[in-house]
């Protein structure tokens, strides 16, 4: 493994377990509160999210920062993007 990897918070985590848990910390208000993407206001679903998130960068940039900032503490990625 390499030490970048090791390193990244997200490493091991697919993207539908990310989202799952912060709709489970937040809900699914409280997500279109923090990113204001329509996935998350408008029939929201994990399946309808990730489909807009796998092929919106700036989207799911968003929700890892958000990931980061919620549940990983102390971390030297909660500043990098």
């Amino acid at each position: 493994m390499s030490s970048e990897q090791s390193n990244n918070p997200l490493h091991g985590l697919t993207f539908a377990n990310l989202v799952t848990r912060l709709v489970e910390h937040y809900g699914w208000d409280g997500m279109a509160q923090r990113i204001d993407i329509n996935c998350f206001k408008s029939d929201p679903s994990v399946k309808s999210s990730l489909k807009f998130l796998r092929k919106t960068q700036w989207a799911r940039d968003k929700v890892e920062d958000l990931y980061i900032s919620t549940f990983v503490k102390h971390s030297p990625w909660g500043n990098a993007k």
